[in-house]
């Protein structure tokens, strides 16, 4: 199916406004498809030849001002259209169908109860699988929906709804609109309501997490009353919608989406069991990220899909600033080093790079593959760094003036600019070329004889200004700091005392750089970092070091050393579970050679088992230690198998499921246990997260016959949601024998791509990525992956593929430059 061209989506804007859209769904019609009317009223600038986007199961009739239209000629979604000037009605009558890869109109059924919920995701051009439409971000409209659904289901939507007559619920008609953000969800969802500043609030789940629902959302409310006091108080315009109702939602692709009045988002975020601190923070800077997205992405959105870093690196940055500044999760910069920041290093190392803004975007689906860490981190960054260079009052009054000239229309990087530089008084072009325009991350490196220095990629050349901060420690005590700003290859350095231990650019994280450390300060490392108090110069050693260890720059076998070193002695909780997944999962799993893995990981095991019998009983440290010895222990009768059983349990993690399926999946890759234990445990954790831990258990099952059954399972099984099929892919490639799964890493290759029959293109774009044979570092995955890519593959397989096979390639060359001693 042919995605729409920049050039198609000018030419159609150009003739062709829609002034309003009426929608009416009937849900009512079983689990399958659903029924759907829609009346497009546009006007026409002249006379043309267009098209309408609809994909639907069926297409029963379409008429253009009450004349039949041929609908015989409906083709890969385009419904052929002859214009006049002036006002015309459009309606298209159609069957539909549910999806269940999150994207469209989803429906998922609750094993908890039996009970289906569905829910809306059009982001990016899913809109037509719904309803008919313009399906371009900058033809904008208001929307009328009416929703027929079972009598007891509950309807959400962008306006407030009320039900009337047979059942039909009626919403209200909503301010203009791209397509993509209509909203719809319906089911028996369950509620928390408040009020606050005039605006209504509201909280919905399935029923099945009434109970996490009414836990949790005081919480959550909290954060979305501050939140909004906090941009109304910088935007200088007020929420512009209607009703503010957070929906969570099953398997939903991303975080969440920023549906007008409407925010959908994945219920992993109601927690179960047992949560740290840094998850808290992480759903609470998703509420509030997507909350900014009301304004910069909604009220103003991007007038073509290059220009999405308009939408995600200001709620990005937004988003962390409020928390800073509004609530108790002050500590949300370091969690951004440690989460957001290192996606988008990783991001950018590999070789689908591109710049934060003006990215080639010719058509709908190429914009999607940039959908990714740069847009995101790198894009708040570059905000950080915009602010130091002209300064937060201008900036603050540069965006009140963006939003203020386009609200409810559509904006662009040119745009965006313009503001700046008439608030700030400063030329931006330059700035924007090297930040904006230019890819790549510059190395920073201190030289102890008295300069500094910056080296821009070789593939990807600029002039990028770092305004940024030098600290020196001697014993984990700051013995120097200085603030600059480097618009040169090298300045020189004074005021800092060079002879200190550690030596450690960007220490406050305020640019987007990677920090070389020189050797002296590298060697210090395991004495120093454990006596820093800063916990922000913690992380940008460890994301440093991250970033130089992908560059085989640094040995990995250092930040075992750090993880032992340091880490029993981290008091920040996303310092701890994010060096420790890393560790874990990429250093120990991936870069090391295999066999200094299990010693590697004894080496966790003992730091997560130090820190459990030092830890508060029952806090988040202690949970994240205990989760480190669940993922790392080979302790199978001291551990795994008393804690599975709920016996000996630190405190704080009675009762709680997910934990002991992490106990399961170990116990399980390891032959301990097998279908009949996980069926048994299954029966008592009837729910969606129960069903996929058993999922993820059963793949992991070390036989011929169990692995075979995985993988048919997940590259065959048309009727798997994408949730599930991650899950399986998670549990597969987990034995400890590894020949038993080394025939399926060519037939990754060759089963994995044509599930884009079946399959929308984000959610098997995730599923690529997951199953990718990361563990089997060789010269001949990587070779069947190159000529995999030699081949015709989907865009977003294409996308996966192309960046596991850069990780593929930084652990071949890490361990080329550090073999094992002897």
């Amino acid at each position: 199916m042919p995605s729409l061209t920049r050039d198609e989506a000018v030419a159609r804007a150009d003739l062709l406004s829609v002034t309003r859209m009426d929608v009416a769904l009937d849900l009512d019609r079983g689990p399958q498809t659903f029924h759907s009317l829609t009346r497009i009223h546009l006007t026409a600038t002249g006379d043309g030849d267009t098209f309408v986007d609809v994909k639907p199961r069926e297409l029963h009739r379409a008429s253009l001002d009450g004349v039949d239209l041929d609908v015989g000629l409906l083709a890969e979604g385009r419904l052929p259209l002859a214009v006049t000037a002036g006002e015309h009605v459009v309606e298209v009558e159609a069957t539909m169908a549910y999806s269940h890869d999150g994207e469209g109109l989803h429906r998922a059924t609750d094993p908890a109860d039996g009970e289906d919920y569905v829910f809306s995701h059009l982001f990016l051009d899913a809109a037509p699988a719904v309803f008919a439409c313009i399906d371009q971000p900058d033809v904008k409209a208001p929307y009328a929906v009416s929703v027929k659904a079972p009598a007891d289901w509950h309807v959400i939507g962008n306006g407030s709804g009320e039900i009337g007559d047979g059942g039909v619920w009626q919403l209200a008609e909503t301010k203009p609109l791209s397509t993509y953000f209509v909203a719809l969800c319906a089911g028996p969802y369950v509620s928390v309501t408040d009020e606050h500043d005039g605006i209504a609030l509201g909280m919905w789940a399935r029923r099945s997490l009434a109970d996490q629902l009414q836990e949790h959302a005081p919480e959550m409310l909290e954060v979305t009353r501050r939140s909004f006091d906090y941009f109304h108080s910088i935007f200088g315009i007020r929420y512009p919608f209607d009703d503010y109702d957070q929906v969570f939602v099953p398997e939903f692709n991303a975080g969440a989406m920023e549906n007008p009045g409407c925010v959908v988002i994945r219920d992993s975020y109601l927690f179960r069991g047992a949560v740290g601190r840094d998850e808290l923070l992480t759903r609470a800077n998703t509420i509030s990220h997507e909350m900014a997205h009301m304004w910069f992405g909604d009220l103003v959105s991007p007038q073509w899909w290059d220009d999405l870093w308009l939408n995600e690196s200001f709620a990005e940055y937004m988003a962390h600033r409020c928390l800073v500044e509004a609530t108790e999760y002050t500590e949300a910069w370091v969690d951004s080093t440690m989460s957001r920041k290192s996606w988008g290093y990783g991001a950018e190392r590999a070789p689908s790079t591109h710049p934060v803004a003006g990215s080639p975007a010719p058509d709908a689906k190429s914009a999607l593959a940039n959908f990714d860490g740069i847009s995101y981190a790198k894009g708040a960054a570059v905000i950080r760094q915009l602010i130091e260079f002209i300064g937060d009052e201008a900036f603050l009054e540069g965006i009140r003036q963006y939003l203020g000239d386009h609200s409810f229309g559509n904006g662009t990087l040119a745009d965006f600019l313009g503001a700046m530089e008439r608030s700030s008084g400063t030329q931006l072009s330059e700035w924007s070329r090297g930040w904006l325009l230019t890819a790549g991350v510059d190395t920073i490196a201190v030289d102890r004889a008295g300069s500094v220095t910056r080296e821009a990629p070789a593939d990807h050349p600029a002039d990028r200004p770092h305004a940024f901060d030098i600290a020196t420690y001697t014993e984990g005590a700051q013995t120097s700091r200085q603030a600059l700003t480097l618009d040169a290859d090298s300045a020189p350095l004074t005021g800092l005392d060079l002879d200190a231990a550690l030596v450690l650019p960007n220490a406050g994280d305020l640019t987007w750089a990677t920090p070389l450390l020189d050797e002296a300060s590298l060697a210090a490392l395991p004495t120093e970092l454990p006596l820093i108090t800063d916990a922000q110069a913690r992380a940008v050693v460890w994301v440093g070091l991250r970033d130089a260890v992908a560059l085989a720059r640094v040995d990995p076998r250092l930040l075992v050393d750090l993880g032992e070193a340091a880490l029993p002695t981290e008091t920040n909780d996303s310092i701890f579970s994010r060096a420790g997944m890393h560790l874990t999962g990429r250093v120990v799993r991936v870069l090391l050679p295999e066999d200094e893995q299990d010693a590697a990981r004894a080496r966790l095991t003992r730091v997560g088992e130090q820190v459990l019998a030092s830890a508060e009983p029952g806090s988040s440290m202690a949970l994240h230690a205990a989760r480190l010895v669940a993922r790392t222990t080979d302790d199978v009768e001291g551990r795994l198998v008393p804690w599975s059983q709920g016996r000996d349990l630190p405190s704080g993690l009675d009762g709680d499921a997910d934990f002991r399926w992490i106990l399961l999946g170990q116990l399980t890759r390891r032959g301990v246990i097998g279908a009949a234990e996980i069926d048994e445990a299954l029966a008592r954790d009837q729910t969606m997260s129960g069903q996929l831990g058993a999922l993820t258990a059963r793949a992991a099952i070390p036989t011929e016959q169990a692995k075979a059954d995985a993988w048919a399972d997940l590259t065959t099984n048309r009727e798997r949601s994408n949730y599930e099929l991650i899950a399986i892919a998670a549990g597969f490639w987990g034995p400890q024998d590894l020949t038993l799964v080394e025939p399926y890493v060519a037939r990754y290759f060759g089963d994995v791509p044509p599930m884009t029959a079946w399959l929308g293109e984000d959610a098997l774009s995730r599923v690529a990525s997951m199953a990718y044979p990361s563990r089997f570092v060789s010269a001949e995955t990587l070779e069947l992956s190159r000529a995999a890519l030699a081949g015709d593959l989907q865009q977003g397989v294409r996308r996966s593929i192309v960046d596991q096979q850069s990780e593929l390639e930084e652990a071949l060359a890490s361990r080329r430059a550090f073999p094992q001693a002897g």
